[in-house]
């Protein structure tokens, strides 16, 4: 479990493997790994994953096939930065909203005005998880805990100020980017248990 707090920004130093198996990625990263043990759990984008090697500046990962074929890891080329955050410590702050890892689908930048300082930033989740977006909740872009400023039929925006900017990887992409969407788990346990009740009705 994570809270869409991002820690650091990684770098990709290395990518063993193709989209047809699996792959490892090992990424620079200072406070990320810091305490971290074989075994544990980081997000990478979003996306959680398990720890299969340990170095002083660095860590390793395997990416599945059906890791690859969910997310928009396996667009990453080495250098390209990626979002960090290890998994929540019970006790720990709640500073975003509960954010499983578990990626929903890619979304698509579709849109950045700047806004002052900030920025508005619209993107295009597939159709599929609209139901689950709402205006002013939480939705997790790329493993950030952010909030639904606007809601239209096909897109959503998001409001990120210059520091955010300046934390994560989001202030730096461009329109056409695609971006690891995680709606609130809150909605998805909503509508199974609705579900659920309206086939005892009917």
């Amino acid at each position: 479990m994570f809270t869409g707090i991002v820690e650091e920004m990684g770098r990709v130093l290395a990518i063993i493997g193709d989209q047809e198996r699996d792959n490892l990625m090992t990424i620079g990263s200072s406070t990320a790994r810091t305490g971290a043990q074989l075994g544990d759990s980081i997000a990478v984008n979003g996306t959680c994953l398990t720890v299969t090697a340990l170095t002083d500046q660095s860590f390793t990962v395997g990416l599945s096939p059906e890791t690859l074929r969910r997310t928009n890891l396996g667009r990453l080329q080495v250098n390209d930065p990626v979002n960090l955050e290890r998994s929540l410590t019970f006790g720990g702050r709640m500073g975003g909203h509960y954010v499983q890892g578990h990626v929903d689908g890619v979304g698509e930048i579709v849109a950045i005005v700047p806004d002052g300082e900030s920025k508005r930033i619209r993107i295009r989740p597939p159709r599929s998880l609209l139901p689950y977006i709402v205006e002013k909740g939480y939705i997790a872009v790329d493993g950030v805990s952010l909030t639904v400023a606007e809601l239209d039929d096909t897109s959503f925006t998001i409001a990120m100020i210059a520091y955010t900017q300046e934390a994560v990887i989001m202030g730096r992409q461009e329109i056409g980017t695609l971006v690891n969407l995680e709606v609130d788990i809150i909605a998805k346990y909503v509508e199974r248990l609705t579900q659920a009740y309206r086939s005892e009705v009917l």
